[in-house]
């Protein structure tokens, strides 16, 4: 009804503005807190989640207790809902919005779809209006109606909404979030929230996991310690390592890290009631016996370093370089991360061809256009030149150095670069370059591009 109607039906109501953004994440909150039931958790709609809790109802004692575990947390925290299970997730939907609720057997599904509506079949309103309209309101109408006909009249949806309600077509739910591939949790009946009872669980946790992960003869890369208030608030820790990890002391210890990071946004409240810790991503675990020279050793302190400094700062904190397969300069090397290179994710594409001289200590993200004077022509330096507000004169120079651009990437007509070694008159040595020739380019521009040692 309109808010003028409302109104004078009951004076002191309250009239709130809708914020579709806030239901969203107040949705997607409870979709969190309801992957303590199943990590295969999917989004319906505005108002609706799906759960596939398959294999996991034995855990609640039954698809029954689950349901009604479900229902009365919620209705504790507030909320009005109305939850079913079935078989399919189309007579899941029907029941839930269109009927009482509850569990369904599968050998009762005509029986109990039969009497609802035809929009509970989840089809478009032009189409519910069509059947309505046709003496078909209700699916029990649609169960005694010839298939033929119905698809020709109205077309393949009908049957195929049809037939995922009763169960004869499959379809599939996708989670909202990527399902990890081992995982293992504690529940507590004392809810805890201090930071060393949180990472000492962590730990007990990782030595259950341990014997999963080397029966696969796999190792862990990328963790995730989910952790579950009370109030229903669900909080996600990741935390990457350089190489496959297994051994349940460095996985507390990257956790730690990550706690001091995360200090000030994680208000545990009441307690956490659940921790979870899950393996997002893992790979071969390679087992290698050390030199007796140690090399093994120092490597793996490497490791440690790395992933406990990208667990704090952020996994892009330390970078290092590989060289690739290009003559010019800014192509010459690619930046990765160091816990990404230590892995070997970003391999080396391969080495740069040899250079005849020296390159500058310093490389700027972007060579800068500088104004030259006193040019000596076709092919010398500039006597001096003024860059960045300054004006500097040369006294030494070396050069040039004439590197063609790649044209299957700049394009045929990308001009040819000569590039200079000069010190000017303080004694800083730079790295500069014309782009185009005397003589045959329109246009020479120089460029600043480096500081030598």
């Amino acid at each position: 009804m309109g808010v003028g109607e409302a109104r004078a039906i009951y004076q002191t109501i309250e009239v709130i503005e809708e914020d579709p953004a806030a239901d969203r994440r107040f949705l997607e909150g409870i979709a969190d807190w309801c992957d303590r039931y199943t990590p295969l958790v999917a989004l319906d709609g505005k108002d609706g989640l799906f759960l596939d809790i398959t294999g996991c109802a034995h855990l609640f004692g039954g698809e029954k207790a689950l349901l009604r575990d479900i229902l009365s947390r919620l209705l504790q925290i507030g909320l009005d809902v109305r939850g079913a299970i079935a078989s399919s997730p189309g007579l899941s939907w029907a029941v839930s919005r269109f009927g009482q609720g509850g569990v369904i057997e599968a050998d009762e599904a005509e029986q109990v779809i039969a009497p609802l509506p035809v929009g509970s079949l989840r089809l478009a309103e032009d189409t519910v209006a069509a059947l309505t309209k046709m003496g078909l309101k209700y699916v029990g109408d649609l169960l005694e109606t010839p298939r033929a006909p119905l698809a020709r009249r109205f077309g393949t949806s009908v049957l195929l909404r049809l037939d995922q309600a009763l169960g004869m077509d499959e379809e599939p739910i996708s989670p909202r979030r990527p399902v990890a591939s081992l995982s293992a949790e504690r529940r507590l009946i004392e809810p805890i929230g201090a930071e060393e009872d949180i990472l000492d669980l962590a730990g007990q946790i990782a030595i259950s996991l341990k014997p999963s992960l080397e029966a696969r003869g796999v190792g862990g890369r990328l963790f995730e310690l989910v952790l579950f208030r009370v109030d229903g608030r669900v909080f996600r820790i990741a935390a990457g390592t350089a190489r496959p990890l297994r051994e349940p002391r460095r996985i507390a210890a990257l956790f730690a890290e990550r706690l001091q990071t995360v200090h000030d946004d994680l208000d545990a409240g009441y307690g956490f009631e659940i921790l979870r810790l899950n393996v997002l991503r893992h790979e071969t675990f390679d087992t290698t016996q050390s030199d007796f020279e140690g090399h093994q050793q120092k490597d793996a302190s490497l490791t440690v370093f790395v992933d406990r400094v990208s667990a704090r700062l952020g996994a892009d904190c330390l970078q290092t370089f590989q060289l690739r397969e290009s003559h010019v300069p800014e192509r010459a090397v690619l930046a990765v991360s160091a816990i990404d290179a230590l892995s070997g994710l970003k391999a080396r594409q391969g080495n740069p061809p040899p250079s005849r001289s020296e390159r500058p200590v310093r490389l700027l993200e972007r060579p800068e256009p500088m104004d030259a004077f006193a040019i000596e022509v076709p092919d010398g330096a500039p006597a001096n030149f003024h860059w960045r507000r300054m004006r500097h004169r040369v006294v030494r120079s070396e050069g040039p150095e004439r590197l063609a651009m790649e044209w299957w990437i700049d394009g045929s007509d990308a001009a040819e670069r000569d590039y200079f070694r000069v010190e000017d008159d303080q004694g800083h040595r730079f790295w500069i370059y014309r782009e185009g020739l005397y003589g045959r380019d329109a246009t020479q521009r120089w460029f600043m591009h480096g500081m030598l040692a």
